[in-house]
């Protein structure tokens, strides 16, 4: 997962920079739900780092999961540079993977306050709100990406999950259909396409699309669990027990409903196949 990527040189102050905020974190922690820290570990006093060092700091704290840590570092570096859009956007990144959504709203507000026309706050601020349940002021949020940047495949994607929330199933597969048109190789969306296919009655053309996934991307755990859902619905037990065998190894929470439900959110004929297949594997 990335949420941070590395900065350039002229980043402070430079309206370029502030036009390029980072995109794309919250589809997918609203996947796979909301990152945890390892431990933590002592960080140095920040206010004596350069710039750069902070930046770097911030990568480093990202890759081990410290994202309190990351926090810490756009803070300094906010306190210096309070205008800077990037930041105010790079810092609701780390609140969300935190589960810090009331805040991430906040500093994604204020770099949508200070670069109205860059396009990634108003995702990111999307997807925040998706996570609390606001699915008409996220799909608003993405009406705006789409109206700056017409071909951004994340926004449709998201737009879609958003329409998931509002149960509008054919407006959801339009909008997934736009994100692979787009970006064929965006795996997330041909999930989230085979999911609501299912959902609409069209099986056989959801089950090839989980099957192409799967073997595509073998450690899919999303893909691999609707294929197990999917494959019980359709009385192919042995298939869909072997694939929940890979499904376990790589992600268990799939053995939870609720969270299949709600975090993940799943249409609900598909979260009812698994259910019954997991009813049939208790006993």
């Amino acid at each position: 997962m990335i949420i941070y990527e590395a900065l350039s040189q002229p980043w402070l102050g430079s309206q370029a920079w502030q036009a390029k905020i980072l995109k794309g974190v919250l589809a997918i922690l609203m996947v796979f739900g909301f990152w945890s820290s390892t431990p933590a570990i002592a960080a140095p006093d920040l206010t004596q780092l350069s710039e750069n060092a902070l930046v770097r700091q911030a990568q480093t704290a990202q890759r081990q999961g410290e994202l309190a840590q990351v926090e810490a570092a756009w803070n300094e570096l906010l306190r210096r540079h309070p205008d800077n859009a990037a930041l105010w956007s790079n810092r609701g990144n780390s609140r969300a993977g935190q589960g810090k959504l009331a805040a991430a709203i906040a500093d994604y507000d204020q770099a949508i306050a200070l670069a109205p026309q860059a396009p990634d706050p108003y995702l990111n601020r999307g997807a925040a709100y998706e996570a609390e349940g606001e699915w008409l002021a996220a799909i608003a949020d993405y009406n705006q990406v789409l109206a700056l940047e017409p071909q951004d495949a994340a926004a449709y994607n998201n737009r879609g999950n958003a329409l998931l929330g509002l149960q509008d199933w054919a407006a959801a597969i339009d909008d997934f259909e736009r994100a692979i048109a787009l970006k064929p190789d965006f795996a997330l969306a041909r999930c989230n396409l085979a999911l609501v296919l299912f959902q609409q009655g069209e099986t056989a053309e959801s089950l090839t699309q989980l099957r192409r996934l799967t073997r595509k991307y073998p450690v899919f755990a999303d893909s691999r669990a609707a294929l197990t859902a999917v494959l019980w619905s359709q009385g192919q037990t042995g298939e869909a027990e072997s694939n929940w065998v890979a499904v376990l190894g790589l992600d268990p929470r799939y053995r939870n409903l609720e969270w299949v439900s709600q975090v993940r959110r799943w249409p609900p004929r598909l979260v009812k196949a698994l259910g019954q297949f997991l009813a049939l594997e208790a006993s």
